[in-house]
């Protein structure tokens, strides 16, 4: 298995619902590091899983609809707990449908995953993993 990983951030605010995350209930402000990795099983003619720059600029003009941007008020996140595990489903998902769009230059047949890493410090973070 082949896999590329692209690297960005992003800084939002949000306010997480439940006893559970004590001052976090509050509205509070969170940068994340963002990695999105594409995998697949060979590679293509051109010898790669999918061009790295395609990949970059797809994962920042997703994070850039996010980014400075309090969650609470992000319509396809309405009533949801933003929590880091939430948040990486969330741009797993953004970017499967520019892969779909054919926005990256690869068909999702192409693919066999995605996964998409928050890194909330250097100690924590939280995967999402799906089929593209």
């Amino acid at each position: 298995m082949f896999e590329v990983t692209v690297r960005d951030h992003m800084m939002v605010a949000h306010s997480l619902r439940g006893e559970v995350f004590g001052p976090a209930q509050a509205l509070h402000g969170a940068t994340y590091v963002v990695d999105a990795a594409f995998a697949r099983d060979g590679l293509d003619d051109d010898g790669i899983v999918l061009d790295i720059g395609r990949a970059s600029e797809a994962l920042h003009a997703v994070l850039a609809d996010l980014t400075y941007r309090n969650l609470d008020d992000v319509e396809s996140l309405a009533g949801t707990n933003t929590t880091t595990e939430v948040l990486a489903r969330e741009i797993a998902d953004r970017l499967a449908a520019r892969v779909a769009d054919g926005g990256l230059g690869v068909a999702s047949s192409d693919l066999a995953r995605i996964r998409v890493t928050l890194r909330e410090t250097p100690n924590a973070w939280a995967s999402y993993e799906r089929a593209p």
